[in-house]
């Protein structure tokens, strides 16, 4: 992917995060080598296009965008430096901030937590765009091997290849975080074994086209 073609996805994906996130607390981006673009800060998610999409490195240099870049950059750089992704969504969606306030790790109640592991694990709080914060979301989604995290009273972090599975696994975690805190107000959810998901994950690999 290009330097154009990464601003340019962000300016196509970012207006998802309107039905994910209220106001303009979310965020994403997308890597290419040693740099990525990410959404400007404070700014509507149709609010730009692809010149003002702001191109930062791993070191947190901005490198290119008439706009300034999220204030969570440090998020989206140590999860490109750490982890193995290609892009990274960051939203306060309601279910999900839900279960960040309940410091609570959403357990394998449903098949599809599988698109992001076998739990969504919660990460220490920290002010948000601190390097604190960055590290504890790495530390947590390393430790559970997990591609999306909780962060304690703040919201979600979910990765991806790329943006469009970013954006769609989002979605899955939200989900499945209502699903979960419903059934916990009607009984006690059933998490599935070990065995249930490794058989879920040898069916995914060959899902879909």
């Amino acid at each position: 992917m290009t330097l154009e073609q990464q601003r340019q996805a962000v300016v196509d994906w970012a207006p998802e995060l309107a039905d994910l996130t209220p106001g303009r607390t979310g965020n994403l981006s997308v890597r290419d080598g040693d740099a990525f673009a990410v959404t400007p800060t404070g700014v509507p998610y149709d609010g730009f296009d692809a010149a003002d999409v702001p191109v930062v490195d791993l070191a947190g240099e901005q490198l290119a965008g008439e706009m300034k870049p999220s204030s969570e950059v440090p998020m989206h750089r140590h999860l490109y430096r750490f982890l193995d992704t290609g892009a990274v969504v960051h939203t306060h969606s309601t279910w999900s901030t839900t279960m960040s306030v309940l410091h609570e790790p959403l357990p394998p109640v449903h098949y599809m937590i599988v698109a992001v592991g076998r739990e969504v694990p919660v990460a220490e709080y920290a002010p948000y765009g601190t390097e604190e914060l960055a590290r504890n979301i790495v530390d947590a989604m390393d430790e559970a091997d997990s591609r999306a995290c909780f962060i304690e009273n703040h919201g979600l972090v979910v990765t991806g290849e790329d943006l469009p599975s970013a954006v769609e696994n989002t979605g899955h975690v939200e989900n499945l975080s209502q699903v979960y805190l419903q059934a916990k107000e009607n009984g006690e959810p059933q998490a599935l074994s070990d065995e249930q998901l490794a058989v879920v994950e040898e069916k995914f690999e060959s899902y879909g086209q």
